[in-house]
């Protein structure tokens, strides 16, 4: 690959920028405060919740079939707040990346999968227009990842072709399908790992 060429770099944000916005710790916790049953929670999230994530219902709809099919003791926005409180900023990572985006050559460009209103949540709380160009969110292109197709249409969006991307993802399989696809992928382990990926690329790319 000539270094040259490299000009756009794909992110994951859930596990590398953010906590996970709804995994199943959060469930576990949010099992507990409520007093619900957490096997059944998560069943009946495990059929629904690709559907949220591709947009195709929306977070109540999700909630009406989740956790609001029986009379429960709390309200729905006590609970939606709860959700939202598990999006965190992780360690070291946003801030740095923020900061190094201005002068990296690179343009930068989320590929997720999320929820319309925890994404919506996320991108303004976090401020992460400062990290990203572009916003390859599942809830917003109908597919998400292992769908080859969304790493399609974010280098379509990009203009933009396999050998001139790289992404990071911390989850391995998303990691693996990309590659297929002939983007030279890596797997987010930790700051300090990732930081000097990126510091290489850039020197590779001819920005000092």
């Amino acid at each position: 690959m000539e270094a040259a060429s490299l000009k756009i770099l794909f992110f994951d944000v859930g596990g590398i920028l953010l906590t996970n916005g709804w995994g199943h710790e959060s469930r576990k916790e949010a099992s507990k405060k409520f007093g619900l049953d957490y096997n059944e929670v998560n069943e009946l999230h495990n059929f629904i919740f690709n559907v949220y994530e591709i947009g195709s219902i929306s977070l109540d709809e999700y909630l009406d079939t989740v956790i609001f099919n029986h009379p429960r003791d709390f309200v729905r926005e006590d609970f939606k707040e709860f959700i939202y409180s598990q999006s965190v900023e992780l360690p070291n990572m946003l801030a740095w990346l923020k900061e190094w985006k201005k002068d990296c050559g690179f343009r930068i460009i989320s590929v997720n999968n999320e929820g319309k209103e925890l994404n919506d949540y996320r991108v303004k709380k976090f401020k992460l227009h400062e990290c990203f160009d572009a916003f390859v969110s599942s809830c917003e292109v109908k597919m998400r990842k292992p769908d080859p197709g969304i790493w399609q249409l974010a280098m379509g969006i990009a203009q933009a072709s396999p050998q001139q991307c790289v992404y990071f993802d911390d989850r391995i399989m998303f990691v693996n399908t990309a590659q297929k696809l002939g983007i030279r992928s890596f797997q987010h382990v930790d700051f300090e790992t990732t930081k000097q990926i990126l510091e290489d690329l850039k020197k590779e790319n001819g920005v000092r």
